[in-house]
């Protein structure tokens, strides 16, 4: 059985959870981390592939909240009170080295995500963090104040501050169910409308769902709205999937397909973004003389990758096998379009279920930012997911979780 009483009770044992009890601990208090699966850290074992994108190198404070992409101002204490080179710093003093790839995504040298959650729990232990695997029932209270959480095994553990780091709704596997919203409206907590974001996408169109698992490196995207207009373009990798599109472009994409209504948005895939129009019909007059008695099917594989290549031929209405030397310049200029804007509309996101994060959760407006604690009643604090702020991919959304666990760690 745990002690009956600490100072600071944090429940969720994920980067913001483990971050925030870090952070009070070091400030002398005694700590209790309730986390209901196993072990910690279940989410972050499989972000950024297995290998767990710390944080992004951006420059400074200011690019870091430009790639908020919701309730990006509230972050400012947060992001200021624990830098992105703060991260870095804490992680290479705890043992963990780092490296900074495309993009500017941090990850550990080693591409293992089990040393970044190990590093951390070693940390958390040292610190005199107590963590037990447990779950929270409920958080209690005299009416103005916090005094403790009920558990399931424990009972009743009393405390003058809690600090709700549940996670949102997404990747329920990783024991992020939603507890924490339950727990917020409890106290008369605002909780926004819950939406996927960073998910992959579903597509009215079929024959992507033959080209599963084909990866496109450095392909460029275009979303449209239903208007025309431009919302979002990203360049990078892009994946097809058996429900349509996926890969970090299409991830990041589904930040700006808000709201979310079939039929609305279209994405306009460029297979060859470093040349223009007139480029591409030179490089295609060269491979067409080379190949000029094969069939049209038989004459773009030093352009395309295998896969995709049915798929053009089919969409671009040229004969399969008519010969090389006999397709027009129109039927040229008409592939020439389609290499570089096959169009694709958006029937809906993937299930909130296979989004990276959950957009929505408690109200900024009932927060304090300065210090993450609630506006509705003493002693109780928020940090990571289950507020109502999400970013792009790249380590963002995982600096917020350890920038506002911090500064709830530091207030609690």
């Amino acid at each position: 059985m745990v002690n009956k009483s600490f100072d600071v009770i944090v429940i969720g044992g994920g980067a913001a959870g483990m971050m925030a009890a870090l952070t009070a601990a070091k400030r002398g208090l005694e700590v209790l981390l309730i986390e209901k699966n196993r072990i910690l850290g279940k989410k972050m074992l499989i972000t950024g592939k297995g290998r767990c994108n710390i944080t992004n190198a951006c420059e400074d404070v200011e690019e870091l909240i430009q790639n908020v992409t919701k309730n990006s101002s509230f972050l400012y204490s947060a992001f200021y009170g624990f830098t992105n080179q703060e991260t870095i710093d804490f992680f290479n003093e705890i043992g963990v080295e780092t490296k900074v790839e495309r993009g500017n995504r941090v990850f550990p040298v080693s591409d293992k995500s089990t040393d970044v959650v190990d590093a951390l729990v070693k940390s958390l232990k040292k610190s005199g963090v107590k963590i037990i695997c447990d779950k929270a029932v409920k958080i209690l209270s005299d009416g103005d104040c916090i005094k403790g959480v009920l558990t399931e095994k424990n009972g009743e553990v009393e405390a003058e501050s809690v600090i709700i780091a549940t996670g949102g709704v997404s990747y329920p596997a990783t024991g992020s169910t939603g507890d924490g919203y339950r727990f917020a409206e409890s106290f008369g907590h605002t909780v926004t409308d819950i939406n996927p974001s960073l998910v992959p996408v579903e597509v009215e169109e079929s024959w992507p769902y033959d080209l599963m698992g084909l990866s496109l490196k450095n392909t460029e995207i275009t979303v449209l709205n239903e208007k025309g207009k431009k919302v979002y373009d990203d360049f990078g990798e892009l994946m097809f999937a058996h429900f349509g599109l996926s890969g970090p472009i299409i991830l990041s994409a589904s930040a700006h397909m808000r709201p979310m209504e079939r039929g609305k948005y279209k994405i306009v895939i460029d297979l060859k973004p470093a040349l223009d129009e007139k480029q591409l019909d030179i490089r295609l007059l060269r491979d067409f003389g080379k190949y000029a008695n094969k069939d049209f099917v038989n004459s773009l594989s030093d352009l395309l990758p295998s896969g995709l290549i049915p798929p053009i031929v089919e969409l671009s209405g040229i004969e399969p096998h008519k010969k090389v030397n006999s397709v027009t310049k129109e039927e040229r200029q008409r592939l020439i379009k389609l290499i570089k804007g096959i169009t694709l509309t958006v029937k809906d996101f993937c299930p909130i279920e296979q989004a990276i994060i959950t957009s929505g959760g408690v109200s900024v407006k009932e927060i304090d930012p300065s210090t993450m604690e609630s506006k509705k009643i003493k002693g109780l604090f928020f940090a990571g997911e289950i507020i109502d702020v999400d970013a792009y991919t790249g380590g963002f959304n995982l600096q917020i979780a350890f920038s506002t666990g911090v500064l709830a760690g530091r207030n609690a």
